[in-house]
Parts: C-alpha cells; sequence; structure tokens
C-alpha cells in the first residue's frame, strides 16, 4: 500500500439546504503535511460535534473506491472528494479492521471506525441522495486515531500491523449503522476493541434498548 494523496482544506461555505454552513469537508491534496495527535495540520473541522476528535483524527479513503465511483458516476474525481485525509492506494485485500495499526513513515495510526455519511456530504456531491447511495454501496472509508505524529506524504509506503484479538472490519460496522435490524453479536464484539468513542455510545445505545 502507499500514500496516493494527502490532502486538508481550511473551511468553506456549503449550501445546506436552506441554510448555509461552514464545513471542512472541501480537501485539496496538498503533497506532505505533518500529522499530530487531532489530525493533519492546516485541515479545518467545520462541525466538530460529528467529526474530528482523536477517535476520529484522520479519514483514510482508497483509490480502488475511487475507480469504483468514477465508473458509477461517469466522471473523474481528485483526491479528496470525500473529504478524507488520505487517499490510499489500496487495501492490499485486508478490509481496515478496527485497532489495526497502520505505518507510514514514523506516523502509527490506530483503525477506529467507519465514516458515517451526513447532508454535508450530499450537498458536496450536489445530490440530495446521494448519502444513501453512498450507504448502499458500502464504500466508506475509514477513520483513524494517531499514536504516533510525524510527516505524510504522498508515496510513501504504507504497513499493518493486524489488531491481534478478533475485531470486525469497518464495512461491517458501516453496514449494521444502516441496517435497522442490529446484529446485536457484532455490537458486543465491537466494544470489545479500540472503537472510536462516537461509535461506542451509539452501540452501546443500540445494545441497551431492548
Amino acid at each position: 500500500m502507499k500514500i496516493v494523496s494527502v490532502n486538508a482544506g481550511g473551511l468553506q461555505p456549503l449550501k445546506l439546504g436552506r441554510r448555509t454552513a461552514q464545513t471542512g469537508h472541501f480537501k485539496n491534496p496538498v503533497g506532505a503535511a505533518r500529522v499530530e495527535f487531532l489530525g493533519v495540520a492546516g485541515d479545518a473541522i467545520g462541525n466538530a460535534r460529528h467529526h474530528g476528535g482523536p477517535d476520529q483524527a484522520v479519514y483514510l479513503y482508497s483509490a480502488e473506491d475511487y475507480r469504483w465511483w468514477e465508473s458509477h458516476l461517469g466522471k473523474e474525481l481528485a483526491p479528496g472528494t470525500f473529504g478524507e485525509n488520505l487517499t490510499i492506494s489500496d487495501f492490499a485485500g485486508r478490509p481496515p479492521r478496527i485497532g489495526d495499526i497502520w505505518h507510514c513513515g514514523e506516523v502509527r495510526l490506530q483503525i477506529s471506525g467507519p465514516r458515517i455519511p451526513c447532508a454535508t456530504l450530499s450537498a458536496r456531491m450536489g445530490d440530495p441522495r446521494f448519502v444513501k447511495e453512498f450507504a448502499r454501496v458500502n464504500r466508506g472509508g475509514a477513520y483513524a486515531r494517531v499514536l504516533h505524529g510525524g510527516m505524510l506524504e504522498s508515496g510513501q509506503s504504507v504497513t499493518v500491523d493486524p489488531y491481534p484479538h478478533p475485531s470486525p472490519a469497518v464495512d461491517e460496522l458501516f453496514a449494521v449503522w444502516h441496517n435497522p435490524q442490529k446484529d446485536r453479536e457484532l455490537l458486543r464484539q465491537s466494544l470489545s476493541t479500540p472503537l472510536a468513542a462516537r461509535t461506542r455510545a451509539a452501540f452501546e445505545t443500540w445494545l441497551a434498548s431492548d
């Protein structure tokens, strides 16, 4: 695996229905950037309630999924279109799993959860139905926390240390999030892993609801 692109961006206005909000979704390739505990230097978070924070510091998306979307949508998409910080060449045949540690030079990232799309993504793509389609095809990418900071740059190699205990893949959790019929065993298994706090809170609420 390699880093295809490191992406960051400042706040920009985006029309969401009848209102306009400031969003950090618009990201562009920057070549190289430093990553620390709360994310990539120079990258803005518009809605800190749902995005960013130590458990969702870096968002990863694969170039393979970009190629799929380009074919599906019939147009080219630049790195950063989906709001990711790192566009990765591929996932090397292993979907990211909660707890996996990714080594990018001196940087160590730990996979923490799936990216859950919101209305901002639909507005960014100019299609009010896009979030539903994004959920349907289950190509959401992964969030990671930063265990050790440092410089990230395009072309950098990435290696993975798999989490040493049973752990769900992010696409499994993405699917269970959007399925009204919750897989309770998968939810319980997830809570034994280093899951992102926001996702953990949602899973605990669903398990306590019956």
